[in-house]
This record gives structure tokens, sequence and C-alpha cells, in this order.
């Protein structure tokens, strides 16, 4: 999958305990992100996560650029260690157009929070960016079109 630099927010990030993503997007700089299409963030699993429970990914808006004091705005919900690992097909964690129209005055920056359930893990890597298209489905398989006689 290839990222946009501009749309990056997390590069192969390691994510062992629960942390913001280590970039934000400007949304006064951006400004319409997507421009009325569905957009959202891809997130693929650079190295394979160990040791906690799970991971929880949270879209998040914040009036400050290191995305303190956050606002929840999407998010994946729980996943199972066990589901992330190195190479999986991508999360995707939808940004909700009505959440982000809706956002108080002043939500300048958007990024992902990064929630680690059980102990802190002792391996696991996230890169994430903004995309507009869905993920092609790599899981997809069909029968064969012809047979051997």
């Amino acid at each position: 999958m290839i990222f946009d630099a501009l749309t990056l927010v997390s590069n192969a990030q390691a994510v062992t305990a629960s942390a913001v993503s280590t970039n934000t997007i400007d949304l006064s700089q951006a400004r319409d992100i997507g421009a009325g299409n569905e957009v959202c963030f891809g997130v693929t699993v650079d190295e394979s996560f160990a040791t906690a429970t799970s991971v929880e990914i949270q879209v998040i808006t914040s009036a400050n650029a290191n995305l303190s004091s956050p606002n929840v705005i999407g998010s994946t919900g729980a996943i199972v260690i066990a589901q992330l690992t190195a190479g999986r097909r991508p999360i995707e964690v939808k940004i909700p157009r009505s959440r982000l129209s809706s956002l108080p005055v002043g939500q300048r920056y958007i990024g992902l929070n990064y929630v680690i359930g059980g102990s802190n893990a002792t391996a696991g890597k996230l890169t994430a960016a903004i995309y507009a298209d869905t993920f092609q489905d790599q899981a997809m398989n069909y029968p064969v079109g012809y047979a051997i006689v």
C-alpha cells in the first residue's frame, strides 16, 4: 500500500503502551479532507504485537498539535492481539463526516490514539495514514474457470 506523506500520522510507530500518533494533520491547512467523500485511516501492522491483550485504534481531534484533551470521533473497538500480525490486511478506521462537521470550534488537529488493553506490549509497530478509496480485498478467491480432461 502506498501512503501520502502529508496524510501519514504514524510511520512504523512502536506502540508498546497507550499513545497518540507521532504526527497529526492540521485541518486548518488540509482544510476539507476527502472533499465530500468518505475517508478513512488505513492502518498496517509492521511488526506483530506481543504480550498485551488488545489494541483499540481511535480517531481523535484536538485543539492542540500534541493531541492532548482529545475528542474521540471514531474507533475500531478492541482488536485482540492474535489478529495484529505483521502483513495482515490493513485495518480501516472510518472518519465520520457528520462527527467532523459537528466538532466544537477550535478542533484543528486530527490523528490517532492507540489504547493498549491488558499489560503493555513487548512488541508491535503500526503505520497509519488517511486514504480515500477502499482497500482491495486480498482474501478473495474464485474457482478456476477451466477443467483439465
